[in-house]
């Protein structure tokens, strides 16, 4: 049987859909669903699917430098996903494309996203931050619930596609004993991945990144994943993500976030995530709903 990332992988290789609607429209890609924890659709998931369906209607040369979205409704995980691509625009060094991910006819995720071809240009990042331990020096979430007979901790053990280590410890268990708005998380893939395709990275880096924009908000409210359920639902609203550089996903990344403001039962994140180098490439923001008390 293939592990998490395999299967993910295979969700990822969507199928086009000829004649479709009708009005046999075209630009259209259907793709399955890898299980979730909360018995629907993972919402990192279909923004990769998203991505990858948009992606396949640009020429190769083109990447994603954008994409904003909204997450409409919960999706099933026992029904196909289709994405209906718009081609929005392509111009000489930008294309622009719209998709809706649809489930039984109704939107589920609605994203926009824009391409662009490599040109020079003036060259600056923020610095990394210097006192971040590596990543072997962190327990990761393998390590620390491939133990524990709980069918949440056997997830993040062995069905995530993704292994997370976070610096200072993670909320799995149990709160931060010292509560704060801000984490570092280093993420990479289960295991390499045999491609160089800049587009799948990219969605794989989207996909991994939904796992944890809105945990400083737990953080910094001194809860841990144990308090989340029916009385503290938590889900993403929307998101939106900035590609700066290439970067393998199956390589440590390393998140930089915080939680600036949280109200009415919606939270605000941020992440910064670069290479092990301290290579900035990728900015990410998400808000979501966290019905914590007041």
């Amino acid at each position: 049987m293939s592990d998490a990332l395999d299967r993910l992988l295979g969700v990822l290789d969507l199928r086009e859909i000829e004649g479709w609607g009708p009005r046999g429209e075209e630009d259209v890609w259907r793709g399955g669903s890898v299980p979730g924890l909360a018995n629907r659709v993972y919402g990192g998931q279909v923004l990769a699917q998203a991505i990858i369906a948009c992606g396949r209607t640009v020429p190769a040369e083109r990447a994603p430098h954008s994409m904003h979205a909204y997450f409409l409704r919960e999706g099933a995980l026992d029904a196909p996903i289709d994405f209906a691509v718009e081609r929005l625009r392509d111009g000489r060094s930008f294309s622009a494309r719209r998709t809706h991910a649809l489930q039984d006819g109704k939107p589920i995720l609605s994203l926009t996203t824009s391409f662009q071809e490599d040109q020079p240009g003036y060259d600056y990042q923020r610095p990394a931050p210097q006192d971040v331990p590596p990543p072997e020096d962190v327990q990761s979430a393998f390590e620390l619930l491939g133990s524990i007979n709980h069918p949440a901790a056997r997830w993040w053990s062995t069905d995530s596609a993704f292994e997370l280590a976070h610096v200072g410890g993670s909320l799995y268990l149990a709160p931060d004993a010292h509560p704060s708005d801000r984490q570092r998380v280093w993420v990479r893939a289960r295991h390499v991945i045999d491609s160089d395709d800049r587009l799948l990275h990219r969605a794989l880096l989207a996909y991994a990144c939904d796992q944890v924009m809105l945990e400083p908000v737990l953080r910094g409210a001194g809860k841990s994943w144990q308090d989340v359920g029916p009385h503290v639902p938590v889900a993403s609203l929307d998101h939106a993500m900035w590609w700066h550089r290439d970067a393998r996903v199956d390589d440590w990344l390393l998140f930089v976030q915080e939680a600036p403001t949280a109200q009415g039962g919606r939270a605000l994140g941020f992440a910064r995530v670069y290479t092990r180098e301290g290579v900035l490439v990728a900015s990410i923001a998400q808000e979501g709903m966290v019905r914590l008390p007041a």
